[in-house]
C-alpha cells in the first residue's frame, strides 16, 4: 500500500520556520502540546524537526541565556539532536513502519523536497491492525 493513503496533509498540520525565534516555536508547541514539529524554510522545503529536547540541549549549552533570549535566538541556529529525514510521498508504507518506531511521525515531501504533510505512529498502527482483523477474519 502507497503511503499517500496515510497521510495528514500540510493544511491539517502545525509546523515551524526557520526563520521563527525559539520563543515562537515553543508557544505554538505549547498551544497545540506537541514534544515535536516539522521545520520549514520559507520555500516550504522540509528542513528538519524540532524537539523539546533540542531546545533545552541549547539552553542548556548556553547557560547565559534566559527566557527573553529565546525571542532572538532562530530555529535556524539551534542545533538538532536527531536528524530526522523526510519521506517520498511515493513510498510504501511498510517502509516508514521502522522509522514510525522512534519518532511520533514521519514528514513525508514530494520530489522537489517541499513538505506536503506527515504520517502519524497511530496511522501506521491503525493500518496494521485494520490488516491483522482482515487476515483474521479470512482464517
Amino acid at each position: 500500500m502507497n503511503a499517500a493513503f496515510l497521510i495528514t496533509p500540510k493544511s491539517d498540520v502545525k509546523f515551524v520556520y526557520d526563520h521563527w525565534t525559539i520563543r515562537q516555536a515553543l508557544e505554538k508547541m505549547e498551544h497545540y502540546r506537541y514534544s515535536a514539529i516539522p521545520i520549514l524554510n520559507k520555500k516550504g522545503i522540509y528542513v528538519g524537526t524540532l524537539t523539546e529536547g533540542d531546545i533545552l540541549w541549547n539552553l542548556k549549552k548556553n547557560e547565559d541565556l534566559d527566557f527573553w533570549d529565546t525571542e532572538k535566538m532562530l530555529l535556524k541556529d539551534v542545533p538538532r539532536y536527531r536528524d530526522i529525514k523526510a519521506i517520498s510521498i511515493d513510498v510504501e508504507i511498510e517502509d516508514i513502519m521502522e522509522k514510525s518506531l522512534s519518532q511520533n511521525f514521519v514528514p513525508i515531501v514530494d520530489d522537489s523536497g517541499v513538505f506536503i504533510g506527515i504520517i502519524r505512529r497511530r496511522e501506521i498502527i491503525s493500518y496494521l491492525l485494520k490488516l491483522r482483523e482482515e487476515a483474521q477474519s479470512k482464517a
